[in-house]
């Protein structure tokens, strides 16, 4: 069998072989049926591996994405709230000189 394959990979094909196994059927026939259901299982653990580094790579950039989306949008919040601060700040004054001119201006001709 092929030691590079684990030993609980091993065990596995050679159960599927023996299980399948034919009434004439050699040890050394059973042995290289178990070899390629080794291989098939090793074979198919490896494109389940790269499938998963896969869908991490895409669940990362998704994550990456959301990250910078709301980043934007936080950024553009906190302009807008700076905005309405900094207007606010330079209203007031003016909104409380017009009216008390206005209200000087009340008293005066009352």
């Amino acid at each position: 069998m092929n030691q590079t394959a684990s030993k609980e990979t091993q065990q596995d094909a050679l159960k599927v072989a023996k299980s399948i196994q034919k009434p004439r059927q050699t040890k050394e026939q059973t042995k290289l049926i178990a070899q390629g259901i080794e291989k098939g299982i090793s074979e198919y653990k490896k494109q389940q591996k790269i499938k998963a580094r896969e869908r991490d790579k895409q669940r990362k950039q998704k994550l990456k994405a959301k990250n910078i989306t709301e980043e934007n949008n936080e950024k553009s919040v906190n302009k807008s709230t700076e905005l309405n601060k900094v207007t606010s700040k330079v209203l007031i004054p003016w909104l409380l000189l017009i009216t008390s001119w206005v209200l000087f201006a009340f008293y005066i001709l009352k």
